[in-house]
């Protein structure tokens, strides 16, 4: 398994409670065994697409996705918050990229509970290599995934800065420490590869 003592003592100490998990599978019981009756707000992530996490907590829970039935002002009004990130670094930043804002919103504000679900590929050592790991793989393979004309869809290779009308990356955002207008922010450490 994956040593998580070092990120996990990062995030801890920048005010983030942590919780770490060999599989995604543990995870899952995990939230499934704290959320209960609640309405959840799910930013677009494919790590909680990959673990079918919705589906899991939809049993007992009101689940708003705007990728399913729910909207994007509907997600940000609920009491809890699910997304992922594009880049944590060891340090403790944990960085995301969005182009609509309201992921990077969510993250931030508004919600009871903030749970950020984090599989192992997401790591790097320091904020500079989080921060070219979320421009350079999570973007492309996100503007590609959504058939954008953009560069990077085009040859997914890395970020162009691009000016085309059809950009994904318009917000950037740095955790630098749990942020104040939430309730709880809680990171979810997976020892699998989950998401971009």
């Amino acid at each position: 398994m994956y040593d998580f003592t070092k990120v996990k003592a990062n995030l801890e100490r920048r005010g983030f409670a942590v919780s770490c998990f060999a599989t995604a599978e543990e995870a899952m019981d995990y939230l499934d065994r704290k959320l209960d009756g609640k309405t959840i707000g799910i930013g677009g992530s494919m790590t909680i697409r990959d673990m079918g996490l919705d589906q899991r907590l939809g049993t007992h829970n009101q689940i708003i996705w705007h990728w399913k039935d729910g909207s994007l002002q509907d997600a940000a009004a609920a009491q809890v918050y699910l997304t992922s990130v594009n880049g944590l670094a060891e340090t403790g930043e944990l960085i995301n990229i969005d182009g609509t804002g309201n992921r990077v919103a969510s993250a931030i504000f508004g919600h009871e509970e903030v749970y950020y679900i984090v599989g192992v590929n997401k790591l790097a050592p320091d904020y500079d290599k989080a921060l070219w790991r979320a421009r350079n793989i999570a973007s492309p393979k996100n503007a590609q995934r959504l058939g954008k004309a953009t560069p990077c869809a085009a040859k997914g290779d890395r970020c162009y800065d691009c000016s085309s009308p059809q950009r994904i990356c318009r917000a950037l955002t740095v955790l630098w420490e749990a942020p104040g207008g939430i309730g709880k922010s809680e990171v979810v450490l997976i020892d699998q590869e989950l998401g971009y």
